[in-house]
């Protein structure tokens, strides 16, 4: 079953968009996780580095939360119909946890007494929103949704005993953690110059990195029993599985390796995260290319979800102009906030300056 050439380049676009959220996503709420961890640390500044990432990431990232939204009520307004009816309970719990958060962070720099309370809201969700968040990816395998009297319904009970669904929210947390932990690795090191900071979260990437590879194997494991459509599809990419496991380990490399610096450090974070993107970029690709020509297994193709073609002509131009307007604001704005070390010496975390 063949994809218009339309229909493709608009999922591109949101796929494009859902791959950058969520690994800003993993900065956002990976920080908080870590915040809350070492809040009571002393002997590190690591809590304050990870504020230091979290005061802009969650600005930026709630930015692209709402383009995803619009670009799949844009480009395929049949499978939004389908999503945000069946979603409805768990797209709600998402907004409001999201709500809560965003509001701690914007209030509690203000009002001092709210800092404990900001650390625990940032930290808990950092891993609750993720799990919510990448159940929307089982929910399109197929097996979940049931129409009764031609209305589409989530068969709750069904995805809560699933495997496939504790997989997907194992995956999720572990990926968060570790993606974080290598990011504000590469940051103490290179940005904040704190060897001791540095230390612990490349600890903690070496810990939570192996633990979201086989995490990955469990998907693998339960989608060939709960979703055999996507394995086989998935098993057709083979080689871009196998690419993805490779970079893991190079960057487990680049981790390990003697970083060449006088202070005789272990590690090349910044080798780790280019290596770890180009593999997620390459188990996404598979699994995208995988799960098409369905956006919802089996009641959604991309052509039938799929806008007028001039619609698409005409938002396909102003989401290109857009993202070629606001990606140098946004790449301005991380490094205004990333190259200001004019806290990095406090002693009390500032999640936002």
């Amino acid at each position: 079953m063949g994809v218009s050439l339309n229909a493709l380049l608009a999922i591109t676009v949101l796929w494009g968009f859902i791959f950058i959220y969520a690994f800003m996503a993993t900065m956002d709420f990976g920080a908080g996780f870590w915040s809350m961890i070492y809040t009571k640390n002393q002997k590190t500044k690591a809590t304050n580095i990870a504020n230091k990432y979290l005061s802009p990431t969650w600005e930026v990232t709630n930015v692209f939360i709402v383009a995803i939204v619009v670009a799949l009520f844009s480009f395929f307004p049949g499978a939004t119909f389908i999503l945000g009816t069946v979603l409805l309970i768990p797209g709600s719990i998402i907004l409001i946890l999201l709500a809560i958060r965003s509001g701690f962070l914007v209030f509690s720099h203000s009002a001092k007494k709210y800092q404990t309370a900001l650390t625990y809201v940032s930290g808990i969700s950092g891993f609750i929103i993720p799990a919510l968040l990448i159940c929307v990816l089982p929910i399109t395998h197929g097996g979940y949704i049931q129409t009764v009297n031609g209305v589409h319904q989530l068969q709750l009970l069904n995805l809560i005993t699933s495997p496939d669904i504790f997989a997907f929210i194992g995956f999720a947390i572990s990926s968060t953690l570790f993606l974080s932990s290598l990011l504000l690795a590469d940051y103490s090191i290179n940005l904040s110059k704190d060897l001791d900071a540095y230390k612990v979260y490349r600890r903690d990437a070496l810990i939570t990195g192996p633990i979201s590879v086989v995490m990955a194997f469990f998907i693998m494991l339960t989608l060939k029993s709960e979703a055999p459509w996507l394995y086989s599809n998935m098993m057709k990419y083979l080689p871009f599985l196998i690419g993805s496991i490779i970079m893991f380990f190079a960057a487990g490399a680049a981790l390990l390796i003697p970083s060449g610096r006088k202070d005789g450090l272990t590690g090349r974070p910044r080798v780790a995260m280019i290596a770890i993107v180009i593999q997620y970029l390459l188990a996404s690709y598979a699994y995208g290319r995988a799960h098409l020509p369905y956006m919802i297994y089996p009641d959604v193709t991309l052509d039938a979800g799929f806008t007028n073609p001039e619609t698409f002509k005409a938002l396909f131009i102003t989401y290109i102009v857009g993202f070629i307007i606001l990606f140098p604001g946004f790449v301005f704005f991380w490094n205004m906030f990333m190259k200001d070390n004019r806290d990095s010496n406090d002693s009390e975390p500032a999640p936002h300056e």
